[in-house]
């Protein structure tokens, strides 16, 4: 799957991450997060434990079980704060799947199950309290090995470990006020509980060796002139941070390509992303995503350094708002025609043009600016058959089969620009009725469907106002034959301009729908509240 260059604003950001003592740097805080559920399934282990001893091996050994947990005794207060503690656990396992997007969210929650599974266990040894002097609390447990399996930062692991070492003497003093019978005799106190608070400063130690081994790291990756700060998306080959050139404090999506990713192919691969970025690098279409730097780090990552974009990709669009109107349809259409018209204008072939490799984001002033990425599987219609065959696998096809034209399918050597043009037809199709243009199970079933099956007009699976000249323009693009198709970019661009629609899409409709959807990044000097009039006027527009 393509990379995502979406800005994220729940992210924390490195520059907040400088202090020693504020924050976690990135890499350490999405680890911390991952482990938050391993956390919690030991605890839930660690609490069936009890229950598992004190209620079926206890009677089957005849040993004495724990006070207030004898089989006898269910439910007891015992077996009830178990109980409790494998339920929240358990709760704990799920939260942290739902929440694992949201790694500052996570962390804090985390911190607070910390607390509970402490107070749950200190509760557990004073309901019969014994004061022996010398005996390790299991609190000390609790505080040890929670900083060392889940960092947090040393202030906060330091402030959490004292208040849970706390819980031992305030439920000790709750079992005096029930009247239990023990000693109170400050000495033998003192040195009950000292363990428990040594082991509260003991526990920054991990905190503090894991954030520093967590800062080198991320000193250690940056690249050249740009500071790598944190993770904005992650695909099958390798993720996409978020930078920032050191001098000139422009921000920049740095893609980088993991070797654990390359396989046995590393050769070839490395020779894919390298011409990836140099088809990039030689287009300049303002629609086309901007690329400043490449290279390969000295441990094997290859890397390419691009612009930052704001916006959201086209799959990302239909999927959170819906389908979109015809007019907006053929206004993002004829922006990604430029870019794509500019690379068969060189020769290239894009072979991977898909909603999620098309983006519309703010640039400058202007909104809905198309920017259409990923050249990974680009192919140039000039390069000799050998040089083909070094840098594509035998027998492999490459492409999205929901968007893949036919020729791709059957896997035919001879592709040119008109398989792009299929894949935009696929993109229409989407972006006007929110469905793919055939589905299937499986891959291959899908693959078949492009080969053989022909289209269902757009208009006839949406309730919103389709042209039946864009309908025919869609059709055509969608054509068996390459020959049937249109000629190139700019003949598409044509028809679809020619297109007549009764609400075209304006400059003004773009600036309202940003404001009332994504209008987190927009100056007040340029982006203002639309008047109420205006509200309903643009919502009954993009019904027609």
């Amino acid at each position: 799957m393509p990379l995502n260059l979406v800005r994220r604003a729940a992210t924390p950001s490195a520059s907040t991450s400088r202090s020693r003592w504020g924050t976690l740097p990135p890499d350490v805080l999405q680890q911390s997060c991952k482990r938050i559920g391993i956390m919690a399934t030991i605890f839930a282990i660690m609490w069936l434990i009890p229950i598992i001893l004190n209620n079926v091996v206890a009677d089957l050994l005849h040993f004495m079980p724990m006070p207030g947990m004898a089989s006898g005794d269910w439910p007891m207060p015992g077996n009830l704060i178990c109980g409790a503690g494998i339920a929240v656990s358990i709760g704990m396992v799920f939260v942290a799947i739902r929440l694992h997007e949201r790694p500052a969210l996570l962390l804090r929650l985390g911190l607070v199950f910390q607390f509970l599974m402490a107070a749950l266990i200190s509760y557990l040894i004073h309901l019969h309290p014994v004061l022996r002097v010398n005996a390790i609390s299991w609190l000390c447990l609790v505080i040890i090995s929670y900083p060392a399996i889940v960092p947090s930062t040393p202030r906060t692991t330091l402030l959490v470990s004292l208040l849970i070492a706390t819980l031992d003497p305030l439920f000790f003093w709750m079992a005096l006020q029930r009247g239990a019978d023990v000693s109170t005799e400050p000495f033998r106190l003192v040195w009950q509980w000292l363990p428990t608070y040594v082991c509260a400063g003991i526990a920054v130690v991990p905190s503090s060796i894991i954030t520093g081994l967590g800062r080198q790291v991320s000193k250690a990756r940056d690249l050249g002139a740009y500071q790598v700060e944190d993770l904005i998306g992650r695909g099958g080959m390798g993720e996409v941070y978020r930078a920032r050139h050191r001098f000139l404090a422009r921000p920049a999506a740095i893609k980088l390509i993991r070797p654990d990713a390359l396989g046995a192919g590393a050769s070839m691969n490395i020779q894919r992303f390298r011409r990836e970025a140099q088809a990039a690098a030689s287009l300049r279409s303002p629609h086309t995503i901007n690329l400043y730097d490449f290279g390969m780090t000295d441990d094997g990552v290859f890397y390419y350094v691009m612009e930052l974009l704001d916006g959201v990709d086209l799959d990302t669009l239909v999927r959170r708002f819906g389908p979109i109107a015809a007019g907006r349809a053929i206004f993002l259409l004829r922006h990604a025609c430029h870019s794509l018209g500019e690379a068969h204008a060189r020769g290239l072939v894009h072979r991977d043009i898909k909603p999620s490799n098309i983006f519309t984001c703010r640039m400058g002033l202007n909104v809905d600016f198309v920017k259409v990425l990923d050249f990974g599987l680009v192919k140039s219609t000039g390069v000799s058959a050998e040089a083909t065959t070094l840098l594509t696998a035998p027998n492999v096809t490459t492409g999205t089969p929901a968007f893949m034209a036919p020729e791709m399918a059957l896997g035919e050597t001879e592709i040119d620009l008109r398989a792009d043009i299929y894949a935009l037809g696929c993109v229409g199709y989407w972006l006007l009725t929110g469905r793919l243009v055939f589905e299937a199970e499986t891959s291959m079933k899908m693959m078949i469907q492009h080969i053989q099956s022909e289209p269902v007009p757009p208009s006839r699976l949406t309730e919103l106002e389709i042209p039946p000249e864009l309908d025919r323009v869609l059709l055509a693009c969608l054509a068996k034959k390459p020959a049937d198709r249109p000629a190139d970019m700019r003949e598409l661009a044509e028809l679809l301009e020619a297109v007549p629609l009764p609400s075209p899409w304006t400059r003004a409709r773009s600036e309202e729908w940003w404001e009332r959807h994504l209008p987190s990044a927009a100056p007040a000097s340029v982006w203002r509240p639309p008047t109420p009039q205006a509200t309903v006027r643009i919502a009954r527009e993009e019904t027609k």
